[in-house]
């Protein structure tokens, strides 16, 4: 959580540090894309903001009226978030691209317009850099694409999207600004601000699904629940585990509650004392489960869900 907050923090100063940057340099030389990119700038300010917000708030001790805690809170930011930036990034960089190819405007100086671009390129980079090491410590030996699809922690793959989206859209409006310049073409402003646009618009609809996902409540994997199976049918007077239902509270909380049978000779006592066993099995193999729920039925019922 450390390396995550710290990845958050970086992309924040660098975001807070260019933003004002780009809109003087956009209303100095009268570029729409350079207005985009400070738009875009601001939104994601904003939302390393949300995501630290969300962060704290999912820390906040279970209570009366939250029994299993606040961990969704950080779900729910973070859907919010990917919504910034498709109404406000995507959106009103569309917006200033559709207007500025309709009606190009005559292009100004682009020499600040350059040395912005270029060291929002190093901020946003260097950002990028850490993001990715960050995540890069999470995740293991999985593929980068896989690792994001099993992320419960949607703070380290989000800032990992927003600045790798900085940087090609950067990159982009630096490419348009050049040959815009070089033939004279300033339509090629407005089509800079249409391609970020459509670039944030396509990050925040993959951040949307992921971080929708997990507000909904997503479970353990098929190996662990295969694991918890058997282990809890190991348990000595346990006969069949009839169903494994979970769901993360929060990237470091787990939500567990088993349905078993147990044999028919067993009395109250001995069947409690079975269901603490499985407790501490559960435990001590994932500690991410912290709530556990153990329910004995007949094992004649049948059971769908």
């Amino acid at each position: 959580m450390a390396n995550q907050k710290a990845s958050i923090y970086s992309a924040l100063a660098a975001n807070l540090l260019i933003a004002i940057t780009k809109f003087i340099a956009g209303a100095v030389s009268n570029s729409a894309s350079m207005i985009s990119e400070g738009i875009h700038s601001v939104v994601d300010t904003v939302n390393q903001i949300l995501l630290l917000f969300g962060l704290q708030r999912s820390k906040k001790p279970a209570d009366a009226l939250r029994p299993f805690g606040y961990g969704k809170e950080l779900y729910f930011y973070s859907f919010i978030v990917s919504i910034l930036i498709f109404g406000l990034g995507g959106g009103i960089s569309i917006y200033q691209g559709i207007i500025h190819i309709s009606n190009p405007e005559p292009l100004g100086d682009p020499t600040w317009n350059y040395v912005v671009l270029a060291l929002s390129i190093v901020f946003e980079g260097t950002s990028l850099i850490i993001a990715a090491k960050a995540f890069n410590k999470v995740r293991g030996h999985e593929t980068w694409w896989n690792a994001i699809v099993k992320s419960k922690d949607p703070s380290s793959f989000l800032v990992l999207f927003e600045d790798g989206a900085a940087v090609l859209g950067l990159s982009i409006v630096m490419i348009c600004m050049v040959i815009g310049h070089r033939f004279q073409i300033p339509q090629l402003d407005g089509v800079a601000s249409l391609l970020v646009g459509l670039l944030l618009v396509g990050v925040s609809l993959i951040l949307a699904r992921e971080s929708r996902s997990l507000l909904m409540g997503e479970g353990i994997s098929a190996m662990s629940r295969q694991k918890i199976v058997e282990k809890t049918e190991a348990v000595p007077g346990v006969v069949k585990v009839l169903t494994v239902v979970s769901t993360y509270q929060s990237p470091d909380e787990v939500l567990l509650m088993l349905i078993a049978t147990f044999k028919e000779d067993l009395n109250t006592h001995q069947i409690n004392e079975a269901i603490d066993a499985i407790q501490a099995g559960i435990r001590k193999e994932f500690p991410l489960i912290r709530y556990i729920i153990v329910q004995p039925e007949e094992f004649t019922k049948q059971f769908k869900f």
